[in-house]
Parts: structure tokens; C-alpha cells; sequence
């Protein structure tokens, strides 16, 4: 029987690159499907894993209606066995009802893969959806990591590797996170725009606003975060 599953993580857990490995089993076997994305890193109308992999998608906007898109392939005579459904958080919650609705009257696997809470540790209203819907929601098993080491439970937003907590919840980013190292593209040092990235950390450190950037300029200026001195000594110096 059709399923809905939801495929959920933090960044950098390795959602698309599972897409695009489902995708290529599923074609593997006869199966015909279609993949969809939206606001991709990549750009639009594409797939893309950190890894590297990359493939052509159907993009999704705010018209799009899942049910049309499958409907309109058979009657043409292609075959879709299933939709491969990325970034998902960023789908319309009726969207998500075109999905299960395509699950249970054409039988079409949906296999939908997305970040379930957003910067400010709340809800897609896509993700909510999913999860409400789903006939599985399967958190995926490689952990992301904080700079710290532990596990990444958050993604947090930063600008100008200040991690920040209010904005629109929809922001793509367009830059270079990698061990708190902030790089602007030429077309945001011409126009003097705020650079915007994303970092993933453990609870830990997003409720103390602690991304890779401020951890290094402290231990560049050798000073030590709060969190590693005793809480008595701490208030004493102060």
C-alpha cells in the first residue's frame, strides 16, 4: 500500500542526499517518479546534497498542486509510482493535503524529506502538516554536529556570524558556514549586505547564542565562556 513518510532532521543530517539515493533505488526497479524541491542552495529547480550530488527537480511555488502534477503525467502516459519531495518544510499545509490525498486515492508513494522546526525552534507550518498527516515520520539517524562535539538538536540563523532570533521565518542562505568561518559573496561586499548562514547546534548552545563564530573570537581573545567556570566564581568576578 501507499505511504506518506516524512523524512525529518537538522541540517547537514543528510536529507537530500537520502532523496536522491531513494529516487535512484526506486528508478532502479522500473519505478517511474517525479522529485520536487523548493528554495534549494543549489538554486531553483534542483536537488542538491552537501556531497555534492546534484539533479534537475520539478520547483515548487505557491500554486503548485500536487494532485494536478501527477494527474496531469498519466494522462499523458507517464508513470508515477512516486514523488520525491524536498525541503518540504517549505510546502503550504494544503499543499502537504494534495500529498496524502495523492497517497490514498492514486496510490502514489510520497516521500517527503525537511527540517521540522525553524530558527526560532518553531514549527513549519509545512512540517507541522506532515507530521499530523504522515503514515511515518522518521527522524533520520546520522546526527548533525554542534561545534561543541555534542549532537545538533537546533539550526540557528546568523548574520554576520551573529546568531539572531527574530526575522521571517523563510531566509536562504547563501554563504560559507564551515568552523565559524563567515564568507561573503562579491555581490554582498559590493552592496554592503548583511552576510545570512545557518549553523546547526545542541540546545545547549543555541539557548546561550553560542555559535562556532563567537566561540572563537572568545578562545581568539582567550577568554573563557561562562558555561566553563564555576557558576560561584563567575558571579564573584563580575
Amino acid at each position: 500500500m501507499a505511504e506518506l513518510i516524512f523524512f525529518s532532521g537538522t541540517m547537514d543530517c543528510g536529507k537530500s542526499t537520502l532523496a536522491l539515493q531513494m529516487d535512484y533505488n526506486h528508478r532502479a526497479r522500473g519505478r517511474g517518479g517525479v522529485r520536487f524541491s523548493c528554495n534549494d542552495r543549489a538554486g531553483g529547480s534542483v536537488i542538491s546534497s552537501r556531497l555534492g550530488l546534484q539533479t534537475d527537480a520539478v520547483e515548487v511555488i505557491d500554486t503548485t498542486d500536487f494532485w494536478d502534477e501527477v494527474v496531469r503525467r498519466r494522462t499523458t502516459g507517464l508513470k508515477v509510482d512516486y514523488l520525491i519531495c524536498d525541503e518540504a518544510q517549505f510546502y503550504s499545509p494544503e499543499q502537504v493535503e494534495q500529498l496524502a490525498r495523492v497517497v490514498d486515492e492514486m496510490g502514489v508513494d510520497v516521500f517527503a524529506f525537511g527540517i521540522t522546526s525553524d530558527f526560532r525552534t518553531r514549527l513549519f507550518p509545512g512540517s507541522q502538516r506532515l507530521v499530523e498527516l504522515a503514515d511515518r515520520v522518521q527522524v533520520l539517524q546520522v546526527e548533525a554536529l554542534c561545534w561543541c562535539g555534542r549532537r545538533a538538536t537546533h539550526n540557528a540563523r546568523t548574520v554576520d556570524g551573529i546568531m539572531v532570533v527574530e526575522g521571517e521565518q523563510v531566509v536562504v542562505g547563501d554563504v560559507a558556514m564551515e568552523a565559524g568561518r563567515v564568507e561573503a559573496t562579491p555581490e554582498h561586499i559590493q552592496a554592503s549586505e548583511p552576510v545570512v548562514g545557518y549553523e546547526t547546534l545542541c540546545r545547549r548552545h543555541y539557548m546561550r547564542r553560542v555559535t562556532a563564530h563567537g566561540a572563537n573570537l572568545m578562545a581568539s581573545r582567550d577568554q573563557l565562556l561562562p558555561f566553563d567556570v564555576d557558576a560561584c566564581l563567575w558571579h564573584g568576578a563580575s
